[in-house]
């Protein structure tokens, strides 16, 4: 099972195909080419996985087919050619095979796309890869008919003949039954029958990738399919359609409810009443209307976009010529402190120069004041020796004084 629940359905046919073009008999095979044909259903299922075919022979060795939808780092489906049993070959063993894959158009097979390739296959090359055959995208757009309801469609055509141009991609897109002789070659069913086979995987958690394919692939085959809508049906499908038409077009923009419109637009287009039935015209005209809501929803959300914008821009306006205001007054105010600052750094500057005149002469008169002080310790013994001899001086000038005075005073008494 994959992780939708699907079970991947493999339809498998071998037929021997002869090149009427072939013109190498040398070999033994008479220009002999084996077609594979792999018919894989619910091919989504297989997403990141191998799947092998059975085993078919051409010239007496085993081959099989190998899918790979998506190896690392690669967006392309791979197609291989690998030898079967490549664990009994014996030492030596080779074998040239030309080989030719293709992608098969189920809507135009002349758009089929081919690769052809030729190569020895030995014990250390088993396998032929064509890789990049298709790419994902274009494999699971059903639109490009190489998956068509989940249903991919491989050919593979292999030859031991060494006619150059054996295999052609003219040559697989023109291979039909009434055009070459086929016969049914070793298969594991009945040549009349077709074998199916069932093959599980394990479940694995589904990528967003794995979803959007499946419902769309879904949705494709639903959108297909006749189904008769009761009158009721038919009624809760016009209720949904008048209940949304009552809301404002932006109001379904990026919405999911348009699945929903959409499924009651196929209803009301569908609907058949003797009372109500609408013509061709009408219906074709009722299911371009929900490209039309889809239209105006678009248009009307980008009106809204546009007038928000206008409103975000007024806003913006606004509040930025509110913080341009603030700013010049800021600036203004600025101006003045740096005005005053300039004034207050000139007259620090003068005070600075003061105080350092000051200081200097300070320096200046400390150090003369310090030269006269040494000079005067330096003479310091003199300087007391002299006080010395003043202090006697003075002693014997005032006795003379005193001597001189009383002589002065004996005459004054005398008189």
């Amino acid at each position: 099972m994959d992780v939708n629940g699907l079970v991947t359905k493999v339809t498998w046919r071998v037929e021997i195909l002869s090149a009427v073009h072939s013109q190498s008999n040398s070999m033994g095979v008479n220009g002999q080419i084996t077609k594979v044909t792999w018919r894989i259903e619910n091919f989504s299922s297989i997403k990141g996985k191998k799947l092998y075919s059975e085993n078919f022979t051409v010239d007496g060795n085993k081959w099989r087919l190998l899918i790979h939808t998506k190896r690392i780092y690669v967006d392309h489906s791979s197609f291989f050619c690998v030898v079967a049993d490549s664990a009994t070959m014996p030492w030596g063993w080779r074998a040239y095979a030309q080989i030719g894959l293709a992608v098969i158009n189920q809507f135009d097979r002349k758009t089929s796309i081919t690769k052809v390739g030729m190569a020895e296959f030995k014990a250390n090359r088993l396998s032929l890869d064509l890789s990049s055959l298709l790419a994902l995208r274009e494999s699971q757009n059903p639109k490009r008919g190489y998956l068509v309801n989940d249903v991919c469609l491989l050919e593979a055509y292999v030859s031991t003949d060494r006619t150059e141009g054996l295999i052609s991609h003219e040559f697989m897109i023109k291979t039909d039954s009434d055009r070459h002789k086929t016969d049914e070659a070793d298969s594991p069913t009945h040549p009349s029958e077709q074998s199916v086979l069932s093959q599980a995987f394990e479940p694995a958690d589904p990528t967003e990738e794995d979803m959007i394919t499946f419902f769309t692939s879904l949705e494709s085959e639903l959108s297909n399919s006749n189904i008769v809508f009761s009158q009721e049906e038919a009624k809760k499908a016009l209720a949904t359609l008048e209940e949304a038409l009552d809301r404002t077009p932006a109001h379904f923009y990026g919405s999911r409810e348009f699945s929903s419109l959409k499924q009651a637009f196929k209803i009301l287009a569908s609907f058949d009443c003797s009372s109500t039935t609408l013509t061709v015209e009408q219906k074709k005209e009722l299911l371009a209307m929900l490209e039309s809501l889809k239209e105006l929803a678009d248009r009307a959300a980008k009106a809204m976009q546009d007038k928000n914008c206008l409103a975000e821009k007024e806003s913006f306006k606004l509040t930025t010529t509110h913080k341009l205001d603030r700013n010049l007054i800021r600036y203004k105010e600025v101006e003045s402190e740096v005005a005053v600052l300039h004034v207050q750094v000139e007259e620090a500057e003068k005070k600075r120069k003061n105080i350092l005149a000051e200081r200097k002469e300070i320096f200046k008169s400390s150090k003369k004041m310090k030269m006269e002080l040494e000079a005067v310790e330096k003479r310091w013994a003199e300087y007391e020796a002299m006080a010395k001899v003043a202090e006697e001086e003075e002693k014997s000038v005032e006795a003379e004084w005193g001597r001189i005075k009383d002589f002065i005073s004996s005459i004054n008494r005398k008189m």
